[in-house]
């Protein structure tokens, strides 16, 4: 994101009037002063800005703004004919609303402009909602000029949360944080409305430099020279001073250096709307570090690759948090200028100003013909996704491909995205003959995280090395940590908690979910100095990993901390109380705590958001189940399957209410039924057997462990399962293969070793 700052005027205490969702003006913000205050001197930078995406992210619905074709054209989409058409110079959509009927509904506002545009419609209770219907802006001759559906594919009914009158198309909730300037959503969960107001409609200069009153008075006295550390009356410096940070240190160096620190504010004022990430409060601070405003989503599946590579839309962030380039100062604005949001030059100019030309931008390096496509440095280091069908966004890790890795980890490879129907091989093959064979031997995280996800156990090692590696970007570490936690047992201790004390944020964070499973005495010496931890998102977290821990077990010191930090997680959520998820980690909180009531409230505020939460459903069982109600469990979970009669995990929670009711062939039923629609869910499998083995059916229950342990090999329980009911059946030869695989995952476990040397001379 960027805009631009303000400046010298008299108005410090200007403000503007805005206009509410609802139409009624809202109250001024403190500290905001408006575009047209920084333009009075910055007049350059404000013109640049003009018909910047920036400035254009959210529009009225005039005849410039609106670029859909509204003269009664016609939209078919799995049998709802959707009308565009003008009442006098009101733009309307005639389409099924909430009800499933059409209706007439008045464009609001213009959301977005290129490469589509989408409309958004106000509802009572101060909702905007967005049209799942958008308007392909880009030339007719690059396939746009027409309307096109975000969902394709599937047929969205109108009780379904992702049609467009539903809760996740909702603006307040999804974009507005983002598409507006000074924004406070204002959601009132007693009445579920909304009186989101803003500051600016758009997404203006204050929005990435932070609020300009202090800085209009900061210009009414200050005098050149500025001092070096004169942040000019603003939070932070987001200034890239980019034009003469980076100089070739020799000459033939083959790389640009940067002489002077970057402020880390600089890109972190992009940050926050670049990012796939949760908000954990206000960002009145643009360049505050993103932990202290928001939850960064690592690098893992479902949203990447196993090497990091973008999947799902992440917004950039997460994946130029993984470059070299980031690790070595690059900021966003070095090559993106920040008040027209263009790149401040074409082509691959914009990577020669830092990489030498002669080097890099030739045959001898990239071995194309200088007219290719394949001779554009985007083209193998940045290679694109589309996301909402027609928007491209380029992989901001700039890694150097890897088609040798490609098909072991499962993520694309630049070579045949450009090369279609060659495979990852034969491009793996071409650099070889250019290169040798040593390039394969580059350090990659892409294994180490694949395995974390798919080896189980035997992964801990590679996954603790990757984390406590210093030389890896902070994201990446914090992602291995993150994944050590279902394996957490004391032997990693020591490392959970230099993880704990790491500098980065993320990887603090993440080592939380490590030390969460232990016992409350290494939790507490762990967790306790993060109660004080200087970034909200650590501090918060730490509090909820120690709920639920008797406050008379923590050190007398650490409890106002503890008390504070876990207000902060409450407050958190509450203030993102229109997100089912919120209300669900408040309900968890709640249950920690012992307060049942308020766990059930918070779960059923889920449900009602969105009844097709099949985790919230879960979870309100738990509740009932953690006060000996088992009516309440079942006629939850049954409520749950009434609207998702698929779902993996109400069925899993249902074989187990079943089991504990002494119903085994119902329990079996559900059990079975669970595992076979989640088989990536080895846990599912593996109640399932030790269920079939339970009612007797021991062979059968070998079969299916012994089918998970090829989907997920090296599971633990799996394991450990199949080498007791193998051995009980008298097929030693079996289980002691399975007990080696287990030493193979844990070579230093001592009853690991006994069990083997047993079962060895068993044999």
């Amino acid at each position: 994101m960027s805009t631009l700052k303000l400046v010298f005027a008299c108005l410090a205490t200007v403000a503007l009037a805005v206009v509410q969702p609802g139409g009624a003006a809202a109250a001024a913000e403190p500290g905001y002063v408006g575009a047209p205050v920084c333009a009075r001197c910055h007049a350059k930078e404000v013109e640049a800005w003009r018909g910047s995406h920036h400035d254009l992210a959210m529009q009225a619905p005039t005849d410039k703004a609106v670029l859909g074709d509204f003269t009664g054209t016609k939209f078919s989409h799995k049998g709802v004919v959707s009308t565009f058409f003008k009442r006098g110079d009101t733009f309307y959509v005639n389409t099924d609303g909430a009800d499933g009927k059409l209706a007439d509904f008045p464009i609001k506002y213009v959301f977005g402009v290129t490469p589509l545009q989408q409309y958004l419609v106000e509802f009572s209770g101060g909702r905007l909602q967005a049209l799942s219907i958008a308007w392909d802006s880009r030339p007719k001759a690059a396939g746009g000029q027409r309307w096109f559906h975000l969902y394709p594919k599937e047929k969205i009914g109108h009780k379904d949360p992702l049609h467009w009158t539903g809760i996740y198309q909702n603006w307040n909730l999804q974009c507005a944080e983002c598409h507006s300037t000074g924004l406070r959503k204002n959601y009132d969960a007693a009445t579920n409305s909304y009186r989101t107001h803003w500051r600016e409609l758009n997404v203006s200069c204050e929005a990435c430099h932070g609020p300009g009153a202090r800085h209009v008075d900061w210009a009414k006295i200050a005098s050149k020279p500025y001092p070096a550390d004169d942040r000019k009356g603003f939070a932070d410096a987001t200034a890239s001073r980019w034009r003469e940070a980076w100089t070739f240190p020799e000459a033939g160096a083959r790389f640009a250096w940067r002489d002077r620190p970057a402020d880390p504010a600089v890109n972190n004022a992009c940050a926050a709307c670049h990012a796939r990430r949760g908000t954990l409060g206000d960002r009145d601070r643009p360049g505050a570090p993103l932990a202290d405003t928001h939850r960064l989503a690592l690098p893992t599946a479902p949203n990447y690759y196993a090497d990091g590579q973008q999947r799902e839309e992440v917004y950039t962030w997460g994946s130029f948090l993984q470059s070299r380039m980031f690790q070595h100062g690059v900021t966003c604005m070095d090559c993106h200028e920040p008040h027209t949001a263009k790149l401040r030059t074409e082509g691959n100019a914009l990577c020669t100003r830092c990489h030498d030309a002669a080097a890099f931008d030739g045959p001898q390096h990239h071995f194309h013909k200088v007219d290719d496509a394949g001779a554009r440095c985007v083209a193998c280091h940045m290679p694109a996704t589309n996301y909402m069908l027609i928007d491209p966004r380029r992989d901001h890790a700039m890694r150097v491909p890897r088609p040798d890795l490609s098909q072991r980890l499962g993520s694309p490879d630049a070579c045949t995205q450009c090369h279609v129907g060659k495979t990852p091989d034969w491009a793996a093959s071409a650099v070889d003959g250019w290169l040798g064979k040593q390039w394969r031997q580059r350090p990659s995280s892409g294994p180490a995280l694949h395995a974390g996800a798919t080896q189980g156990v035997k992964a801990v090692p590679d996954l603790l090395a990757l984390a406590g590696n210093a030389a890896q970007p902070p994201l990446v570490r914090a992602a291995a940590a993150q994944m050590l936690a279902p394996y957490m047992r004391p032997a990693l201790l020591p490392s959970a908690r230099e993880l704990l004390k790491d500098p980065e944020p993320e990887v603090r964070i993440a080592a939380l979910a490590m030390i969460e499973p232990v016992d409350p005495v290494n939790r507490i010496l762990g967790v306790g100095p993060l109660l004080a931890d200087p970034v909200r998102g650590v501090r918060s977290e730490a509090a909820r990993v120690l709920a639920g821990v008797p406050e008379s077990q923590l050190p007398e010191a650490r409890r106002g901390a503890y008390r504070r930090a876990l207000d902060e997680y409450i407050a958190v959520q509450r203030q993102e109380a229109d997100w089912p998820t919120a209300n669900a980690n408040l309900g968890n909180l709640y249950l920690r705590l012992g307060r049942f009531d308020d766990a059930v409230a918070a779960f059923r505020r889920a449900l009602k958001l969105d009844p097709q939460f099949a985790q919230a459903w879960v979870n309100l069982a738990d509740a009932w189940r953690m006060q000996g109600r088992e009516q309440e469990v079942e006629a939850s979970l049954r409520e749950g399957l009434a609207r998702l009669p698929r779902s993996a995990d109400l069925l899993h929670a249902l074989g187990l209410a079943q089991v504990r009711k002494g119903d085994r062939a119902a329990a079996l039923a559900s059990l079975a039924q669970a595992a076979k629609l989640a088989p990536e869910r080895a846990r599912y499998a593996y109640v399932w057997a030790v269920a079939l083995h339970s009612a007797g059916r021991r062979q059968e229950a070998i079969v299916a462990l012994r089918d998970a342990d090829r989907r997920h090999p090296y599971d633990m329980d799996i394991l450990g399962a199949l080498v007791s009911f193998e051995r009980e059946a008298g097929d030693t030869r079996a289980a002691l293969g399975h007990a080696r695989k287990l030493a193979e995952a844990l070579p230093d476990d001592p009853q690991v070793k006994a069990l083997v040397a047993e079962l060895a001379r068993g044999r």
